[in-house]
Protein backbone atom coordinates (compact mmCIF):
# COMPACT_ATOMS: atom_id res chain seq x y z
CA UNK A 1 0.00 0.00 0.00
CA UNK A 2 1.62 3.37 -0.75
CA UNK A 3 2.02 6.35 1.86
CA UNK A 4 -0.84 7.82 -0.73
CA UNK A 5 -3.48 5.21 0.03
CA UNK A 6 -2.40 5.37 3.96
CA UNK A 7 -2.82 9.28 4.37
CA UNK A 8 -6.44 8.93 2.88
CA UNK A 9 -7.02 5.96 4.81
CA UNK A 10 -6.55 8.25 8.06
CA UNK A 11 -9.37 10.57 6.86
CA UNK A 12 -10.54 13.38 9.57
CA UNK A 13 -7.41 12.38 12.36
CA UNK A 14 -4.73 12.96 9.74
CA UNK A 15 -6.59 16.46 8.61
CA UNK A 16 -6.59 17.78 12.00
CA UNK A 17 -2.87 16.42 12.20
CA UNK A 18 -1.94 18.35 9.62
CA UNK A 19 -3.73 22.08 10.47
CA UNK A 20 -1.47 21.30 14.05
CA UNK A 21 1.59 20.51 12.35
CA UNK A 22 1.03 23.60 10.22
CA UNK A 23 1.27 25.69 13.25
CA UNK A 24 4.32 24.22 14.97
CA UNK A 25 7.30 23.86 12.85
CA UNK A 26 8.60 20.37 11.70
CA UNK A 27 11.23 18.76 13.26
CA UNK A 28 13.26 15.20 13.46
CA UNK A 29 15.88 13.44 14.38
CA UNK A 30 18.66 11.68 12.68
CA UNK A 31 20.68 8.80 13.81
CA UNK A 32 24.24 8.76 12.51
CA UNK A 33 27.41 6.07 12.79
CA UNK A 34 29.34 9.01 11.55
CA UNK A 35 30.43 10.38 15.04
CA UNK A 36 33.87 11.44 14.29
CA UNK A 37 34.34 15.17 15.08
CA UNK A 38 34.72 16.66 11.63
CA UNK A 39 31.84 13.96 10.16
CA UNK A 40 29.91 15.12 12.02
CA UNK A 41 30.46 18.72 11.75
CA UNK A 42 29.46 18.09 8.15
CA UNK A 43 26.91 16.14 8.63
CA UNK A 44 25.27 19.46 11.25
CA UNK A 45 26.10 21.45 8.38
CA UNK A 46 23.71 19.73 5.80
CA UNK A 47 21.15 19.85 8.50
CA UNK A 48 21.40 23.22 8.92
CA UNK A 49 21.48 24.14 5.36
CA UNK A 50 18.38 21.60 5.09
CA UNK A 51 16.30 23.22 7.68
CA UNK A 52 17.35 26.56 6.12
CA UNK A 53 15.46 25.97 3.00
CA UNK A 54 12.10 23.90 4.10
CA UNK A 55 11.61 25.10 7.84
CA UNK A 56 12.33 21.78 9.23
CA UNK A 57 14.92 21.85 12.12
CA UNK A 58 17.17 18.64 12.11
CA UNK A 59 18.49 17.35 15.24
CA UNK A 60 21.71 15.32 14.43
CA UNK A 61 22.67 12.54 16.72
CA UNK A 62 25.77 10.38 17.19
CA UNK A 63 25.31 6.67 17.83
CA UNK A 64 28.30 4.22 18.62
CA UNK A 65 27.91 1.35 15.78
CA UNK A 66 28.35 -1.48 17.63
CA UNK A 67 25.61 0.15 19.39
CA UNK A 68 23.10 0.76 16.88
CA UNK A 69 21.50 -2.84 16.92
CA UNK A 70 20.50 -3.07 20.45
CA UNK A 71 19.46 1.19 20.48
CA UNK A 72 17.58 0.67 17.60
CA UNK A 73 15.55 -2.09 19.02
CA UNK A 74 15.05 -0.67 22.62
CA UNK A 75 13.86 2.70 20.60
CA UNK A 76 11.26 0.50 18.44
CA UNK A 77 10.02 -1.69 21.44
CA UNK A 78 9.48 1.94 23.37
CA UNK A 79 7.67 3.64 20.47
CA UNK A 80 10.60 6.42 20.39
CA UNK A 81 12.77 5.46 17.11
CA UNK A 82 14.19 8.57 15.51
CA UNK A 83 13.01 9.56 12.04
CA UNK A 84 15.53 8.71 9.83
CA UNK A 85 19.16 6.44 10.86
CA UNK A 86 21.91 6.51 8.50
CA UNK A 87 22.73 2.57 9.32
CA UNK A 88 25.41 0.32 6.98
CA UNK A 89 23.78 -3.11 5.17
CA UNK A 90 23.27 -5.34 7.48
CA UNK A 91 20.20 -3.90 9.40
CA UNK A 92 18.59 -2.96 6.19
CA UNK A 93 16.35 -6.62 5.67
CA UNK A 94 16.44 -7.89 9.18
CA UNK A 95 14.61 -4.05 10.33
CA UNK A 96 12.39 -3.74 7.62
CA UNK A 97 11.15 -7.38 8.32
CA UNK A 98 10.64 -6.34 12.43
CA UNK A 99 9.12 -3.58 11.23
CA UNK A 100 11.72 -1.12 12.47
CA UNK A 101 12.23 0.53 9.15
CA UNK A 102 9.15 1.86 6.45
CA UNK A 103 9.99 0.09 3.33
CA UNK A 104 7.20 2.77 1.74
CA UNK A 105 8.90 5.32 2.43
CA UNK A 106 12.32 4.17 1.24
CA UNK A 107 10.73 3.40 -1.88
CA UNK A 108 8.64 6.19 -2.50
CA UNK A 109 12.36 8.13 -2.34
CA UNK A 110 13.91 5.80 -4.61
CA UNK A 111 10.78 6.18 -6.91
CA UNK A 112 10.99 10.43 -6.97
CA UNK A 113 14.54 10.55 -7.38
CA UNK A 114 14.69 7.85 -10.12
CA UNK A 115 16.12 4.27 -9.29
CA UNK A 116 17.80 4.14 -12.48
CA UNK A 117 19.90 7.32 -10.96
CA UNK A 118 21.70 4.56 -8.04
CA UNK A 119 24.26 1.79 -8.72
CA UNK A 120 21.78 -1.27 -9.23
CA UNK A 121 23.66 -3.61 -6.76
CA UNK A 122 23.61 -1.15 -4.04
CA UNK A 123 19.65 -1.32 -4.83
CA UNK A 124 19.69 -5.00 -4.79
CA UNK A 125 20.98 -5.37 -1.91
CA UNK A 126 17.90 -3.63 -0.14
CA UNK A 127 15.21 -4.93 -2.33
CA UNK A 128 12.19 -6.04 -0.55
CA UNK A 129 8.53 -7.32 -2.16
CA UNK A 130 7.27 -3.96 -4.15
CA UNK A 131 10.36 -1.85 -2.98
CA UNK A 132 13.46 -1.10 -0.82
CA UNK A 133 14.30 -1.51 2.70
CA UNK A 134 16.28 1.70 2.67
CA UNK A 135 17.70 4.08 0.39
CA UNK A 136 22.03 3.45 -0.55
CA UNK A 137 23.55 6.47 0.21
CA UNK A 138 26.77 5.53 -0.19
CA UNK A 139 29.42 2.35 -0.60
CA UNK A 140 32.64 1.17 -1.70
CA UNK A 141 33.65 -1.99 -3.25
CA UNK A 142 37.05 -3.95 -2.56
CA UNK A 143 40.17 -3.85 -5.19
CA UNK A 144 42.45 -5.88 -6.70
CA UNK A 145 45.58 -3.24 -7.11
CA UNK A 146 48.01 -3.67 -9.70
CA UNK A 147 51.45 -2.53 -10.91
CA UNK A 148 49.82 -1.34 -14.22
CA UNK A 149 53.16 -0.26 -15.27
CA UNK A 150 54.89 -3.89 -15.03
CA UNK A 151 51.40 -5.43 -16.13
CA UNK A 152 52.07 -3.01 -19.51
CA UNK A 153 55.96 -3.91 -19.80
CA UNK A 154 55.13 -7.57 -19.68
CA UNK A 155 52.22 -7.44 -21.93
CA UNK A 156 50.10 -8.66 -19.51
CA UNK A 157 45.82 -8.34 -19.12
CA UNK A 158 44.44 -6.59 -16.00
CA UNK A 159 43.85 -8.67 -13.45
CA UNK A 160 40.08 -9.22 -14.53
CA UNK A 161 39.90 -13.14 -13.84
CA UNK A 162 41.58 -16.00 -11.80
CA UNK A 163 43.23 -16.52 -15.04
CA UNK A 164 44.66 -13.09 -15.44
CA UNK A 165 46.29 -13.14 -11.85
CA UNK A 166 47.42 -16.39 -12.41
CA UNK A 167 49.14 -15.12 -15.42
CA UNK A 168 50.71 -11.94 -13.30
CA UNK A 169 52.16 -14.23 -10.90
CA UNK A 170 53.53 -16.19 -13.42
CA UNK A 171 55.29 -13.57 -14.91
CA UNK A 172 56.03 -10.85 -12.39
CA UNK A 173 56.52 -13.19 -8.93
CA UNK A 174 60.66 -12.50 -8.34
CA UNK A 175 61.30 -12.78 -4.11
CA UNK A 176 62.64 -11.28 -2.23
CA UNK A 177 62.00 -8.19 -4.90
CA UNK A 178 58.78 -8.73 -5.72
CA UNK A 179 56.49 -10.98 -4.65
CA UNK A 180 53.05 -11.41 -7.29
CA UNK A 181 50.81 -11.74 -4.54
CA UNK A 182 50.39 -10.97 -0.78
CA UNK A 183 47.71 -13.17 0.35
CA UNK A 184 45.39 -12.31 3.84
CA UNK A 185 46.85 -15.84 5.93
CA UNK A 186 46.20 -14.59 9.38
CA UNK A 187 43.32 -16.74 10.44
CA UNK A 188 41.78 -14.57 13.26
CA UNK A 189 41.92 -11.08 11.13
CA UNK A 190 38.63 -10.43 9.80
CA UNK A 191 40.55 -9.11 6.57
CA UNK A 192 41.06 -12.83 5.48
CA UNK A 193 37.21 -13.34 5.64
CA UNK A 194 36.66 -10.14 3.57
CA UNK A 195 39.24 -11.02 0.78
CA UNK A 196 37.93 -14.74 0.89
CA UNK A 197 34.45 -13.76 0.78
CA UNK A 198 35.48 -11.20 -2.56
CA UNK A 199 37.37 -14.68 -3.80
CA UNK A 200 34.53 -16.74 -3.39
CA UNK A 201 31.97 -14.61 -4.70
CA UNK A 202 34.12 -13.79 -7.98
CA UNK A 203 33.44 -17.60 -8.58
CA UNK A 204 29.61 -17.64 -7.76
CA UNK A 205 30.13 -19.93 -4.62
CA UNK A 206 27.92 -19.10 -1.49
CA UNK A 207 27.21 -21.20 1.19
CA UNK A 208 23.80 -20.20 1.69
CA UNK A 209 20.57 -20.16 -0.41
CA UNK A 210 17.09 -18.70 0.33
CA UNK A 211 16.41 -21.48 2.95
CA UNK A 212 19.57 -21.11 5.19
CA UNK A 213 22.71 -23.40 4.66
CA UNK A 214 23.76 -24.57 1.25
CA UNK A 215 26.37 -27.16 0.32
CA UNK A 216 29.32 -25.74 -1.21
CA UNK A 217 29.64 -26.65 -5.06
CA UNK A 218 32.65 -29.01 -4.57
CA UNK A 219 33.96 -28.05 -8.52
CA UNK A 220 33.45 -24.55 -7.77
CA UNK A 221 35.14 -24.40 -4.26
CA UNK A 222 37.88 -26.88 -5.70
CA UNK A 223 38.57 -24.00 -8.17
CA UNK A 224 38.50 -21.44 -5.29
CA UNK A 225 40.66 -23.45 -3.21
CA UNK A 226 43.89 -23.74 -5.76
CA UNK A 227 43.62 -20.33 -6.80
CA UNK A 228 43.93 -18.73 -2.78
CA UNK A 229 46.88 -21.60 -2.29
CA UNK A 230 48.44 -20.05 -5.17
CA UNK A 231 48.05 -16.19 -4.33
CA UNK A 232 49.62 -17.56 -0.99
CA UNK A 233 52.28 -19.51 -2.40
CA UNK A 234 53.21 -16.05 -4.22
CA UNK A 235 53.00 -14.47 -0.90
CA UNK A 236 55.79 -14.36 2.02
CA UNK A 237 56.05 -16.22 4.47
CA UNK A 238 54.15 -16.44 7.90
CA UNK A 239 50.88 -14.77 9.13
CA UNK A 240 49.32 -11.73 6.77
CA UNK A 241 46.92 -9.60 6.84
CA UNK A 242 46.12 -5.79 5.56
CA UNK A 243 49.76 -4.71 6.90
CA UNK A 244 51.86 -6.31 5.62
CA UNK A 245 49.71 -5.50 1.95
CA UNK A 246 49.66 -2.28 2.48
CA UNK A 247 53.62 -2.03 3.27
CA UNK A 248 54.60 -4.69 0.49
CA UNK A 249 52.84 -2.59 -2.24
CA UNK A 250 53.79 1.27 -0.73
CA UNK A 251 57.13 -0.36 -0.74
CA UNK A 252 57.49 -1.41 -4.39
CA UNK A 253 57.56 -5.65 -3.91
CA UNK A 254 53.65 -6.18 -4.54
CA UNK A 255 52.57 -6.82 -7.92
CA UNK A 256 48.66 -7.33 -6.69
CA UNK A 257 47.24 -6.95 -3.36
CA UNK A 258 43.23 -6.73 -2.26
CA UNK A 259 42.70 -3.88 -0.29
CA UNK A 260 39.88 -1.37 0.63
CA UNK A 261 39.87 2.46 -1.18
CA UNK A 262 41.15 3.93 1.88
CA UNK A 263 44.37 3.18 0.55
CA UNK A 264 43.76 5.41 -2.12
CA UNK A 265 45.26 8.26 -0.47
CA UNK A 266 48.23 6.76 0.90
CA UNK A 267 49.13 5.30 -2.62
CA UNK A 268 49.64 9.22 -3.44
CA UNK A 269 51.73 9.98 -0.64
CA UNK A 270 49.40 12.00 1.61
CA UNK A 271 50.24 10.18 4.69
CA UNK A 272 52.79 10.15 6.80
CA UNK A 273 51.84 7.17 8.77
CA UNK A 274 51.39 5.24 5.58
CA UNK A 275 54.94 6.92 3.52
CA UNK A 276 55.24 5.58 0.17
CA UNK A 277 58.96 3.75 0.03
CA UNK A 278 59.36 2.75 -3.62
CA UNK A 279 62.00 5.91 -4.15
CA UNK A 280 63.80 8.46 -1.93
CA UNK A 281 60.20 10.16 -1.36
CA UNK A 282 57.72 9.30 0.99
CA UNK A 283 55.13 12.01 -0.33
CA UNK A 284 55.72 10.71 -4.30
CA UNK A 285 52.72 10.58 -6.38
CA UNK A 286 54.52 7.81 -8.80
CA UNK A 287 52.84 4.87 -7.24
CA UNK A 288 49.54 6.10 -7.45
CA UNK A 289 50.26 7.28 -10.81
CA UNK A 290 51.68 2.93 -11.87
CA UNK A 291 48.67 1.84 -9.91
CA UNK A 292 45.73 0.10 -11.94
CA UNK A 293 42.57 -1.11 -10.08
CA UNK A 294 40.05 -3.96 -10.55
CA UNK A 295 36.54 -3.97 -8.34
CA UNK A 296 34.85 -6.52 -10.83
CA UNK A 297 36.79 -10.08 -11.35
CA UNK A 298 35.61 -13.13 -12.19
CA UNK A 299 36.91 -17.35 -11.76
CA UNK A 300 35.93 -19.92 -14.32
CA UNK A 301 32.62 -20.77 -12.75
CA UNK A 302 31.33 -17.45 -12.70
CA UNK A 303 32.15 -15.42 -15.45
CA UNK A 304 30.58 -12.57 -15.01
CA UNK A 305 32.28 -11.83 -11.83
CA UNK A 306 30.91 -10.01 -8.81
CA UNK A 307 32.42 -7.14 -6.86
CA UNK A 308 32.48 -6.94 -2.73
CA UNK A 309 30.84 -3.70 -1.34
CA UNK A 310 30.02 -2.29 1.84
CA UNK A 311 27.12 0.28 1.79
CA UNK A 312 25.64 2.35 4.04
CA UNK A 313 22.01 3.97 4.06
CA UNK A 314 19.26 6.27 4.99
CA UNK A 315 16.57 4.15 6.96
CA UNK A 316 12.81 5.92 7.17
CA UNK A 317 11.92 4.40 10.52
CA UNK A 318 8.34 3.41 11.39
CA UNK A 319 7.81 6.01 14.09
CA UNK A 320 9.01 8.96 11.55
CA UNK A 321 7.21 12.11 10.73
CA UNK A 322 7.24 10.71 7.14
CA UNK A 323 6.93 13.89 5.45
CA UNK A 324 9.56 15.54 7.06
CA UNK A 325 11.57 12.34 6.58
CA UNK A 326 10.99 11.92 3.06
CA UNK A 327 12.03 15.23 2.13
CA UNK A 328 15.30 15.33 4.14
CA UNK A 329 16.96 12.03 2.82
CA UNK A 330 15.95 13.48 -1.01
CA UNK A 331 17.76 16.38 0.06
CA UNK A 332 20.80 14.63 1.39
CA UNK A 333 20.85 12.71 -1.76
CA UNK A 334 20.60 15.48 -3.82
CA UNK A 335 21.78 19.01 -2.57
CA UNK A 336 23.08 17.73 0.33
CA UNK A 337 25.01 14.98 -1.45
CA UNK A 338 28.53 16.26 -1.67
CA UNK A 339 28.90 17.25 1.91
CA UNK A 340 27.66 13.63 3.03
CA UNK A 341 30.29 12.44 0.56
CA UNK A 342 33.11 14.79 1.45
CA UNK A 343 33.51 12.98 5.14
CA UNK A 344 35.63 10.59 3.44
CA UNK A 345 36.14 10.84 -0.25
CA UNK A 346 38.18 7.97 -0.75
CA UNK A 347 35.78 5.88 1.18
CA UNK A 348 32.47 7.10 0.47
CA UNK A 349 31.72 6.12 -3.15
CA UNK A 350 28.66 7.69 -4.56
CA UNK A 351 25.96 5.19 -5.26
CA UNK A 352 23.49 7.75 -6.69
CA UNK A 353 26.38 8.89 -9.77
CA UNK A 354 24.04 11.42 -11.06
CA UNK A 355 20.42 12.39 -11.90
CA UNK A 356 18.27 11.65 -15.37
CA UNK A 357 19.42 14.62 -16.74
CA UNK A 358 23.28 14.48 -15.46
CA UNK A 359 24.05 11.25 -15.14
CA UNK A 360 27.22 11.53 -13.76
CA UNK A 361 27.19 14.55 -12.16
CA UNK A 362 27.86 13.34 -8.46
CA UNK A 363 30.37 10.89 -9.54
CA UNK A 364 32.21 14.22 -11.62
CA UNK A 365 31.69 16.56 -8.40
CA UNK A 366 32.65 13.49 -5.50
CA UNK A 367 36.22 13.28 -7.69
CA UNK A 368 37.24 16.61 -7.00
CA UNK A 369 36.68 16.65 -3.37
CA UNK A 370 40.00 16.16 -1.46
CA UNK A 371 41.23 13.45 0.12
CA UNK A 372 44.21 12.46 2.58
CA UNK A 373 45.29 13.46 5.93
CA UNK A 374 48.67 15.20 5.95
CA UNK A 375 48.31 16.59 2.47
CA UNK A 376 45.09 16.96 0.21
CA UNK A 377 44.66 16.11 -3.49
CA UNK A 378 41.47 15.21 -5.27
CA UNK A 379 41.19 12.28 -6.64
CA UNK A 380 40.92 13.06 -9.96
CA UNK A 381 44.43 15.04 -9.67
CA UNK A 382 45.81 11.43 -8.54
CA UNK A 383 43.65 9.29 -11.20
CA UNK A 384 43.23 8.79 -14.63
CA UNK A 385 39.26 9.06 -15.43
CA UNK A 386 39.14 5.63 -16.53
CA UNK A 387 40.36 4.69 -13.01
CA UNK A 388 37.62 6.86 -11.29
CA UNK A 389 35.23 5.52 -13.41
CA UNK A 390 36.26 1.76 -12.29
CA UNK A 391 36.15 2.56 -8.69
CA UNK A 392 32.74 3.72 -8.73
CA UNK A 393 31.35 1.27 -11.07
CA UNK A 394 31.55 -2.21 -8.60
CA UNK A 395 29.19 -0.80 -7.04
CA UNK A 396 26.83 -1.47 -9.94
CA UNK A 397 27.79 -5.18 -9.77
CA UNK A 398 28.15 -5.26 -5.59
CA UNK A 399 27.56 -8.26 -3.49
CA UNK A 400 27.42 -9.75 -0.60
CA UNK A 401 26.86 -13.28 0.69
CA UNK A 402 22.96 -13.70 1.76
CA UNK A 403 21.58 -10.70 0.91
CA UNK A 404 19.54 -11.72 -2.49
CA UNK A 405 18.77 -14.93 -0.65
CA UNK A 406 18.03 -12.65 3.03
CA UNK A 407 20.46 -14.58 4.89
CA UNK A 408 22.96 -12.03 5.35
CA UNK A 409 22.67 -12.64 9.11
CA UNK A 410 23.35 -16.26 8.73
CA UNK A 411 26.29 -15.57 6.54
CA UNK A 412 27.66 -13.47 8.42
CA UNK A 413 27.73 -15.76 11.45
CA UNK A 414 29.54 -17.88 9.11
CA UNK A 415 31.97 -15.33 8.38
CA UNK A 416 32.37 -13.70 11.75
CA UNK A 417 33.17 -17.96 13.20
CA UNK A 418 36.29 -17.73 11.06
CA UNK A 419 35.64 -21.41 10.07
CA UNK A 420 36.33 -20.55 6.45
CA UNK A 421 39.55 -18.87 7.59
CA UNK A 422 40.74 -21.77 9.60
CA UNK A 423 39.89 -24.74 6.63
CA UNK A 424 41.16 -23.06 4.09
CA UNK A 425 44.58 -21.83 5.41
CA UNK A 426 45.08 -25.81 6.61
CA UNK A 427 44.21 -26.54 3.10
CA UNK A 428 47.20 -24.12 1.76
CA UNK A 429 49.44 -25.53 4.53
CA UNK A 430 48.70 -28.79 3.11
CA UNK A 431 46.66 -30.82 5.99
CA UNK A 432 44.10 -31.98 3.71
CA UNK A 433 43.30 -32.20 0.17
CA UNK A 434 40.68 -30.19 -1.85
CA UNK A 435 38.08 -32.81 -1.90
CA UNK A 436 38.29 -33.28 2.19
CA UNK A 437 38.91 -29.07 2.70
CA UNK A 438 35.07 -28.82 1.06
CA UNK A 439 33.82 -31.53 3.02
CA UNK A 440 35.20 -30.05 5.65
CA UNK A 441 34.06 -26.36 5.29
CA UNK A 442 30.11 -27.86 4.72
CA UNK A 443 30.38 -30.09 7.87
CA UNK A 444 31.02 -26.87 9.78
CA UNK A 445 29.31 -24.16 8.03
CA UNK A 446 25.85 -26.40 9.00
CA UNK A 447 26.72 -26.70 12.54
CA UNK A 448 25.81 -22.70 12.54
CA UNK A 449 22.62 -21.04 12.73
Amino acid sequence: MTHLIKRLALGTALTLALTASAVSAQSLRFWTTEEQPDRLAKQQEMASNFTAETGISVEVIPVTESDLGTRATAAFAAGDLPDVIYHPLQYALPWAEAGILDSDAATDVIDSLGPDTFSQGALNMAAVDGGYASVPVDGWTQMILYRKDLFDAAGLNPPNTYADVEAAIAALHNPPEMFGFVAATKVDEGFMSQVLEHVFLANGVSPVDENGFKPLDENATIEVLNFYKDLAQASPPGELYWKQSRELYLGGHAAMIIWSPFILDELAGLRDAAPVTINDDPTSRELAKETGIVTTFAGPSNPDGAAWADVRYFGITSDADIDAAEKFVEYSMSEGYMLTLSMAPEGKFPVRPGTADEPTKYRDAWATLPVGVDRKAPLSDLYAPEMIAEIVGGLSKAQRWGVAEGQLSLASKMINSRVINRVVRDYIDGVRDASATVALLNEELSKIN
